[in-house]
């Protein structure tokens, strides 16, 4: 029962009323966010002045684990029971992640902190909850299983735009596992969150469980079975999940929580591209047949002793209880087309929850921060425009509209830096720089954004950052690539006719029009495919500039890739 000092279940049927919303009208928009999760504590601030982006300005992780200090077996221990220490350490841990608040002037209102399965299951959690609300001022609510699941998996959806796939989330003590079609219908969120199911199977309760012969057996056997029949229910509630089930693709997996999380960091650490160009683990998509390959990764865990980048001392003597958790899911489901690995979490789904749904269906690529402010929208979506006149049809698809978009807010920014300086910073911005740790990419999209602002540099790298450029070309496939190169192309072009953004949509109109067709017989001996490109360019912006090296710039599209497609550029007065 819930008390002064905190204590209420969030619940399916309570939860918009009991947690704070999110206001257009309050003096800033920081929200402090605290995750007692089962391995550790977290503790964020994120500021929702752009709420899609969710963007996180500081976090915290402490390394307490709730799980095991309720089993604990020093002499004065009791089983279920947190110790005076340990409700110390965790008090004075709130504590500072209050003053931590205050410091970033976050208002009281706006932080909320939640704990989940060691805190359900603890005896004596009153008095946690009464020396944390002593301390800090702050009070817990307790996530029912449903709410937990709820928010981990719209935690992890709230990193891309549309999603469709089983949702599952590992943490310290239980595994949850729902369905969730941003397509479905309005209230979807709500549905996925009654269809969720809370396993008993976290990371750290399994290990426990594994590491004694009594239970090990009967445990693996208990996980096999109920993670069989948690999908077995999902199916029969969600006919769309039954037919991707039963088609030669499969079904897409969507994880988060640090178990996963672990397992997703060893796959990286094995992947075919080495070094793996990107770090964060959020976005990182794995084929289904690559991720069933758990004996792989249980081996490399036993035997490499160096450091495994995501993987702490902790999270590797885990690894055989998570491998596990993996195991009994390959068995389950019958045919796995891809996973994709999120960042966002419990704490990104609290936020997201609190949206208005028009917000949280926006497609956060176009809202990607970095371009100037006060640029005419209308002219960017002329330059957009302008572009697709020179894209035959066939191009990849990943290359959305809200690309293009971002291509042609960032063509004309830095152009005081030099080209190198600018093709650097291109590539790294979307894996380690301002965009790093943003929503709506996978890495395939970080990559098609890298490889394409680097390309209207003229791809000008130093040796350290051409294997980069190279790892994430192989990433994304050299044909996707090719179409990185060309893009880039034709923005670096039209920043060299126009060095400014154009004023207005006629002044581009008046300036260039493309043309484009695919084509064969290109190359010096015509034994090439590839694009015709013809550009129509104002003799005014010709001046000062040499045809053949307006033409030149598309001779370098494709350089160093197998597939020998040509650009073919004409430039004739307009």
């Amino acid at each position: 029962m819930a008390t002064d000092n905190g204590g209420t279940v969030i619940t399916i049927d309570n939860f918009a009323a009991e947690m704070s919303q999110y206001s257009t009208g309050a003096p800033n928009q920081l929200y402090g966010l605290v995750d007692m999760g089962s391995n550790g504590i977290r503790f964020s601030i994120s500021d929702l002045s752009v709420p899609r982006l969710l963007h996180c300005i500081y976090r915290e992780r402490a390394p307490i684990s709730l799980y095991d200090a309720l089993h604990e077996s020093g002499p004065s221990s009791r089983p279920l029971h947190f110790s005076p220490t340990i409700i110390g350490r965790v008090a004075d841990t709130l504590a500072r992640f209050a003053s931590i608040c205050e410091s970033y002037s976050v208002s009281k209102g706006k932080i909320s902190v939640f704990a989940t399965e060691a805190m359900r299951t603890a005896e004596n959690r009153d008095e946690m909850l009464a020396a944390i609300k002593k301390s800090s001022g702050l009070t817990v609510d307790i996530l029912s299983p449903g709410m937990e699941s709820l928010f981990g998996a719209m935690g992890a959806r709230s990193g891309y735009t549309a999603v469709d796939g089983l949702f599952m989330d590992l943490g310290g003590g239980s595994v949850q596992m729902t369905y969730v079609n941003s397509d479905i219908e309005d209230g979807y969120d709500v549905l996925a969150a009654g269809a969720a199911r809370s396993l008993p199977f976290g990371a750290a309760k399994l290990t426990l469980a594994l590491s004694t012969e009594i239970t090990a057996q009967s445990t693996k056997v208990e996980l096999r079975t109920r993670m069989k029949d948690t999908f077995d229910e999902l199916i029969s509630k969600f006919p769309n999940l039954k037919r991707q089930s039963e088609s030669k693709e499969g079904i897409t997996i969507y994880f988060c929580g640090g178990g996963f999380r672990g397992y997703g960091s060893m796959l990286m650490h094995t992947d075919p591209i080495q070094p793996y160009p990107i770090p964060a683990i959020g976005g990182y998509t794995v084929p289904g047949n690559r991720f069933v390959k758990w004996q792989e990764m249980l081996h490399v865990n036993n035997y490499e002793e160096g450091k495994i980048f995501g993987m702490s001392k902790r999270r590797r003597e885990q690894f055989p209880a998570i491998v596990s958790v993996v195991q009994s899911l390959v068995e389950a489901i019958p045919k796995i087309k891809q996973v994709i690995f999120c960042s966002g979490g419990n704490r990104e789904g609290v936020l997201y929850i609190k949206l208005p749904p028009a917000i949280r269906e926006s497609n956060p690529l176009a809202l990607l921060p970095g371009a100037a402010l006060n640029q005419n929208p209308k002219v960017l979506e002329s330059v957009v425009q302008t572009m697709l006149t020179a894209m035959p049809e066939g191009y990849p698809a990943i290359i959305s509209p809200e690309i293009l978009h971002f291509v042609a807010r960032n063509t004309w920014q830095a152009m005081g830096d030099p080209d190198g300086a600018n093709s650097a910073k291109a590539l790294h911005n979307p894996i380690t720089g301002m965009l790093a740790g943003l929503p709506g990419m996978t890495h395939e999209i970080r990559s098609v954004i890298a490889l394409t602002m680097s390309a209207r540099w003229g791809n000008d790298l130093g040796r350290v950052d051409r294997g980069v450029h190279d790892n994430l070309r192989a990433l994304v496939g050299y044909e996707t690539g090719w179409w990185c190169d060309y893009i880039g192309t034709l923005a670096g072009f039209l920043a060299t006719i126009m060095p400014a953004l154009p004023a207005s949509e006629k002044e581009l109109e008046e300036t260039v029009k493309m043309q484009a067709a695919t084509s064969s017989g290109l190359g010096k001996k015509g034994h090439h495919v590839g694009i015709r490109l013809k550009l129509l360019v104002s003799p005014k912006a010709q001046r000062g500039s040499l045809i053949g090296d307006l033409e030149g710039m598309f001779k370098k599209v494709g350089k160093g890739m197998p597939l020998k497609w040509k650009v073919e550029a004409e430039v004739e007065d307009l």
